[in-house]
């Protein structure tokens, strides 16, 4: 009886925020079916199949076409709409927003080289002064152009790679320059795309253009300006936990407004001194009060960093709450939380207000050494009061394909199974550093869980 009801509360919590994805997925797939349209209306389909000669013109139109609708959708998938963040996760929205961004990019790329080869076809004698009318002289082309290398700059430094090398905010700054080179791209199809001079392409291109920059204007400015003036957060006292991580501890009014629950995060910007403009997603670290908030940073960064030498009464910006790694998400009665390293803050305030009997959550905890082990105390006071089963499991990672310490003795599945038998009739939740993340959600899969009773949320950027 008591998993019945958990799974009935669990699925009417569900259902609302599954609608939400399933429209947005079928308005994404809508305005490219309609690009699509725009496109073959056009004559698109006849240059093509048709009239050879217009070949390399027709499809230079096309990715052109299709590039700009991924490009706008990317940027709507990323404009912190609340339903659409409470829907797909935010984890799953970036990782559409960077699929999305490299395929615009690519056919950007398409775009560009097919424009140019029909240009030096038309004129293979004269094909540099061609060239230089396509990118430099036409119609506002020039500034097509500038936007289009900051585009690929911005691609550049999202690959891998690059990634690695650029700190966080660093490379969120260069992100933002996206924006821009999208800005200078679009005069251009307005001026002199075909298929924006009928009344109703233009309705579409405005609507989707115009509602983007909206979406963009509110949910990323406005609404976050307005939660900071209305609850007004400041900060209370910076507290050390381990010789690498320690807790901000934030006051404010009637936050029990903001609706946050256990396992959620917000982006922070800590007012006053250098960096304040670059917000930083952090994990809430202790069940939500009505007047308090607290979260746990480990050093590294310059907004970790910055966040450690924080005075008591700075003024603080937030937006959100954001994240679906939440209580919410449950299917059954009894839970099992993996956690490495920081990845214990949100499980920290989960344990202290989720519904569950005694003997019914097991927490496992992954850390290096004792001097890294992060709410220690806190979780094995809270163990005794809440009656769930904390493992502790210090200790290096013995490889890098397993998120067990060096000791243990037996595979990450037998360790799994051994730790928590019945795990295949557990919700999973999971929180830490993406390869070790990969390990755990591997050896639960082989412990017989469930890919709808994993539930995690990838912080990495």
């Amino acid at each position: 009886m008591t998993e019945m009801m958990v799974g009935l509360r669990s699925r009417t919590r569900r259902w609302a925020p599954q609608l939400v994805a399933d429209l947005m997925g079928l308005l994404a797939i809508g305005a490219v079916v309609v690009t699509t349209w725009i496109w073959a209306r056009n004559g698109g389909l006849l240059q093509t199949f048709v009239y050879p000669q217009y070949l390399l013109e027709s499809q230079a139109l096309y990715t052109g076409l299709l590039s700009q609708v991924l490009m706008v959708l990317m940027v709507l998938f990323m404009a912190r709409i609340p339903w659409v963040e409470q829907s797909w996760g935010h984890d799953v929205l970036a990782r559409r927003h960077k699929w999305l961004g490299y395929v615009s990019f690519w056919l950007a790329l398409v775009h560009t080289a097919l424009f140019a080869l029909d240009r030096v076809r038309r004129r293979p004698s004269e094909w540099a002064g061609a060239l230089w009318q396509l990118f430099v002289t036409d119609s506002w082309m020039l500034w097509a152009t500038i936007g289009t290398l900051l585009i690929i700059g911005v691609v550049i430094t999202s690959i891998q790679i690059a990634r690695r090398r650029l700190r966080y905010e660093s490379w969120h700054l260069l992100h933002l320059y996206a924006y821009l080179g999208m800005a200078f791209v679009l005069p251009h199809e307005l001026a002199d795309g075909t298929h924006f001079h009928a009344a109703w392409t233009r309705t579409f291109w405005w609507i989707l253009y115009g509602g983007s920059l909206a979406a963009v204007l509110i949910w990323r400015v406005l609404w976050p300006l307005w939660i900071s003036w209305r609850h007004r957060l400041v900060v209370e006292a910076v507290v050390p936990e381990t010789e690498s991580a320690f807790s901000v501890v934030l006051r404010g009014r009637r936050l029990d407004r903001l609706r946050t629950e256990s396992g959620q995060f917000f982006i922070f910007r800590f007012l006053g001194g250098q960096g304040w403009t670059r917000g930083n997603p952090y994990s809430i670290s202790a069940a939500p009060t009505g007047d308090g908030l607290r979260i746990t940073l480990e050093a590294g960064g310059d907004g970790a960093e910055r966040a450690r030498t924080l005075t008591a009464g700075t003024r603080v910006l937030i937006e959100g709450p954001y994240g679906t790694m939440t209580a919410a998400r449950r299917r059954h009665p009894r839970m099992v939380m993996l956690a490495a390293g920081v990845g214990i803050t949100p499980f920290r305030a989960m344990l202290a207000d989720t519904g569950y009997g005694p003997g019914d959550a097991t927490l496992i905890y992954r850390y290096t050494d004792a001097e890294h082990a992060i709410f220690r105390t806190e979780l094995t006071e809270l163990a005794e009061q809440r009656g769930f089963e904390l493992i502790l499991l210090p200790g290096r990672r013995r490889d890098d394909g397993s998120w067990l310490p060096m000791d243990a003795d037996g595979t990450d599945t037998d360790v799994l199974l051994r730790c928590v038998p019945d795990i295949a009739d557990r919700d999973v939740f999971a929180c830490g550093p993406v390869p070790w993340l990969r390990s755990v959600r591997r050896s639960a899969r082989r412990a017989g869980v469930k890919t709808c009773d994993f539930h995690h949320e990838d912080y990495a950027w």
